[in-house]
């Protein structure tokens, strides 16, 4: 396990008021979490802040311009992200920011694996392969999944220059890692059924706009 104080855990939040409590209590000690709330309308914020958390506003919004935000408040050297929608467990951040910290890794994803038969829809999960698969053809890493919980070095992060704000922005950053020629790993970690409405495979609308910037970004690593 990292040493203490050696990880910020970006959590990019919209209306997680009923996540966050347990989200925030599964923090391991040692980790300091980030809440960026990303245009909140319910008291995402003040429970963050009343858990301990550092809260910053990004007011433009977009998965992708939280994230970015939450690593520019970062100042740890080892950042990792994660879901506050209590679907992904920060319990099982050790072993994922653990492998940069041995030295073993430049960026480790979290593969997940599903709980429960309502963790993750078919669809989502077919379409999840099928990204995988294609960033093994476009810049040879061989993974399974595509999933939110990560974690790789704060400065080289940065320095990858990551420009989608939308929901391209974690396919980016494997792509970006890859080209780079950085060893991206996975280890394994549980994905339950998530706590609310998911903005993405929860809607129509947010489920193709998380298509269309996805197949942006291949498109300009092709």
């Amino acid at each position: 396990m990292p040493p203490r104080a050696q990880v910020d855990v970006v959590l990019p939040v919209l209306d997680e008021a009923e996540a966050l409590p347990w989200v925030l209590g599964r923090i391991p000690p040692g980790y300091r979490p980030i809440v960026v709330d990303n245009g909140s309308r319910d008291r995402s914020a003040a429970i963050a802040r009343a858990h301990g958390a550092l809260v910053v506003t990004e007011p433009q919004r977009g998965f992708g311009a939280a994230c970015a935000a939450g690593l520019a408040a970062a100042t740890a050297p080892i950042v990792a992200f994660c879901d506050a929608d209590a679907s992904l467990d920060p319990a099982d951040l050790p072993r994922v920011a653990g492998r940069i910290a041995e030295g073993t890794a430049d960026l480790v994803l979290g593969a997940r694996r599903p709980t429960s038969r309502r963790a993750w829809p078919l669809a989502a999960r077919a379409a999840n392969r099928y990204l995988a698969h294609r960033v093994h053809r476009v810049v040879g890493v061989r993974l399974h999944d595509i999933g939110p919980m990560r974690a790789a070095r704060r400065d080289e992060l940065a320095g990858l220059g990551i420009a989608d704000r939308r929901f391209g922005w974690p396919l980016e950053m494997v792509l970006r890692a890859g080209t780079a020629g950085w060893r991206v790993v996975e280890v394994p970690v549980g994905y339950a059924p998530r706590t609310g409405r998911s903005k993405v495979t929860g809607t129509i609308g947010g489920a193709a706009r998380a298509t269309r910037d996805m197949a942006a970004i291949l498109r300009h690593h092709v």
